[in-house]
């Protein structure tokens, strides 16, 4: 985990509220179908109807977000899930209280 990449991550307004988002799963998507939207995560085309931008946006997004640690994807068939990697998120807030 590098702190630049997570700083960057988190630089923008649409990957923060992600971020948020997936804090309370529950709250802000649909009930899956399938699975358990805490265990499993929530299906990439749930999280692009509600940030409301384009597949490729949405997609480059998670990816920074999955590249700086604060999420993890899991794939079920032909759809991917995201949800948030709550062990790294502690150790950037721990980072970030012990170098700040």
């Amino acid at each position: 985990m590098e702190l630049l990449d997570v700083l960057k991550a988190l630089s923008n307004e649409t990957r923060l509220q992600i971020i948020q988002w997936l804090k309370q799963p529950d709250v802000h998507f649909p009930k899956p179908l399938h699975g358990d939207i805490h265990e499993d995560g929530v299906c990439v085309s749930d999280i692009q109807k509600k940030v409301g931008l384009s597949q490729s946006t949405v997609s480059l997004y998670l990816s920074m977000l999955q590249k700086a640690g604060l999420i993890k994807a899991k794939r079920i068939g032909q759809f991917t899930y995201y949800k948030r990697d709550e062990e790294n998120i502690k150790k950037v807030m721990e980072r970030l209280s012990r170098d700040l």
